[in-house]
């Protein structure tokens, strides 16, 4: 299968699931561009690519439509603004702020995860075959210019681990290349399985 038919389809799905969003919340802007959610690094956000973090966006483009700061230092520091959002769309928060990134780590409660329940199993069955997709890439599969050199092409980053409990962020398509060695135990990296369900 080729990589390149996918990334539409699971834009659509995003694009379907912000729509859901909108529903509970019309304030919410239109998702210009879907596609950027799938190759734009989360590590502000502290989230992978997944329902929690597009409702993690829809707060910040709630906060856009009001007028609202919600965050400082470049993005990076979510603010009690944000939270108040956060709040208001179905999420929790830790207690205390991070330090660097303050109340970004926000998580689905319960009454959240029942009413978006059918939106985000689709949209977890188009991330599975999304990720089955790029993973399984051959080198048959012709991928363009950034993966042949090595670049990571602004794919989705994922946590891979080593035996020693090192980790790094790397697009799976990256790692399904060839291995990357850990330089302290000198096995490969690797992407351990996800376990449960949202």
């Amino acid at each position: 299968m080729s990589t390149t038919q996918t990334p539409p389809v699971l834009a659509a799905e995003l694009a379907q699931a912000w729509a859901d969003i909108q529903r509970y919340h019309p304030e919410l802007p239109d998702l210009a561009a879907p596609e950027s959610l799938i190759g734009e690094s989360s590590s502000a956000c502290g989230h992978e690519l997944s329902f929690e973090r597009l409702l993690h966006e829809a707060v910040h483009g709630i906060a856009a439509a009001r007028g609202i700061r919600d965050t400082s230092r470049a993005g990076r520091y979510h603010n009690r603004r944000f939270l108040t959002i956060a709040e208001e769309l179905g999420l929790d928060h830790p207690e205390e702020p991070h330090p660097s990134s303050g109340f970004s780590l926000v998580t689905l409660n319960p009454e959240a995860k029942r009413r978006y329940r059918p939106t985000i199993e689709r949209l977890q069955r188009a991330l599975k075959a999304h990720t089955a997709a790029t993973s399984s890439d051959t080198g048959r599969t012709f991928r363009g210019p950034a993966a042949r050199h090595g670049s990571s092409g602004g794919g989705v980053r994922v946590k891979a681990v080593c035996d020693c409990g090192r980790n790094v962020r790397v697009v799976p398509s990256v790692l399904a290349q060839a291995p990357i060695v850990c330089g302290g135990c000198g096995k490969p990296f690797r992407i351990p399985e996800v376990m449960g369900a949202a």
